[in-house]
């Protein structure tokens, strides 16, 4: 029995709620991309990106030397105030002094600068340390309150079921000749024993799970016949072919499939994003403006037939708009020695 497409409605997404939501294990009663980034041009200082409005690659650099060397690589050039290694000074101090739980930041190199978010439950002595840390940093942090709570987000592109929860498939994976699937970290260690529907039979084991640090989780199929292709549901009656993976670019369009809320898409907006949720803080993840529900965590985030991420955690919902956040399928795919399969 093959883990099979959920039909699932795709809810258009609208406005970008600034409101961090709720994002949990689903208990079972709930129920034309551009190709690879080059090498950046040595003349980069801070950063680089896609503009979607003049369809250009930005390189962020520091001074008027450097932009002819940009320019000539074809890559537009924009003056910026802080330096690369000044973002990451800011960035490293954030790290050791203000990993509190409900914050999160990332560099976004459009507006050249760290953005900080902290939820609703940073207050009192929590958001005086922040306030503390982040003044001493000066312009190079800004800072964004949201109304709500920032935590994981459960689910991915096929509807996976556990005995008290329910997430989704990332990419189906192969490692030493055998086929397995990649889904979040929260989602393995929340669940060893996954079935491709409600009450059904045991398809697949989680054989390894890391979260918090990183998030992500090996799964490893024990039904002969259970393992599908190398692709990702639309939930539309179609797939993509998914036959590689690659590291996201700030800017650049993608989409993600999910069991709950099914096809939607968005904007990379930073890289190398640290979030602090209740369970521990997770580093390196993907940004992005792409909304998701509770259930969508583990799922794919990819462009054309690149993989790029599996879904972590986020805010908002797909009636609203949200923002969300993704484990680079990459560093998953390294770790464990395996390939899209």
């Amino acid at each position: 029995m093959k883990i099979r497409r959920m039909p699932v409605r795709a809810v258009p997404a609208g406005a970008a709620l600034a409101a961090l939501t709720a994002v949990t294990l689903v208990p079972q009663q709930a129920q034309a991309a551009p190709g690879p980034a080059s090498a950046a041009p040595s003349g980069f200082s801070a950063g680089s990106y896609d503009d979607e409005g003049t369809g250009r690659f930005v390189g962020d650099v520091l001074g008027r030397g450097a932009e002819g060397v940009v320019r000539a690589a074809g890559v537009q050039p924009e003056r910026v105030r802080y330096s690369q290694v000044r973002l990451d000074s800011a960035r490293r101090v954030l790290g050791e002094r203000a990993a509190i739980p409900g914050t999160a930041w990332v560099e976004d190199p459009r507006v050249n600068r760290i953005v900080v978010t902290a939820d609703r439950t940073v207050t009192g002595a929590r958001l005086a340390r922040l306030n503390e840390v982040t003044s001493r940093l000066g312009e190079a942090v800004v800072v964004r309150r949201v109304a709500t709570k920032l935590t994981r987000m459960v689910a991915g592109g096929d509807a996976i079921w556990g005995s008290s929860a329910r997430c989704s498939l990332g990419f189906n994976v192969v490692k030493d000749g055998r086929p397995y699937f990649l889904t979040a970290g929260h989602c393995g260690k929340a669940v060893q024993g996954w079935a491709a529907t409600h009450g059904g039979p045991q398809v697949a084991v989680t054989e390894n799970a890391v979260f918090p640090g990183r998030d992500y989780a090996l799964v490893k199929y024990t039904a002969a016949d259970a393992a599908g292709p190398g692709e990702v549901n639309l939930h539309n009656g179609g797939a993509r072919a998914v036959t590689g993976a690659r590291q996201a670019r700030p800017g650049e369009a993608v989409w993600r499939s999910g069991s709950t809320s099914g096809l939607h898409s968005g904007h990379v907006t930073g890289l190398n994003a640290t979030v602090n949720y209740q369970e521990g803080q997770v580093t390196g993840l993907i940004k992005t403006d792409v909304c998701a529900e509770p259930g969508d965590s583990g799922g794919p985030l990819f462009s054309g037939a690149d993989a790029l991420g599996l879904t972590s955690g986020g805010s908002g919902n797909c009636l609203l708009g949200g923002e969300t956040y993704y484990q680079p399928v990459r560093t998953a795919l390294d770790a464990y020695g395996a390939r899209i399969g």
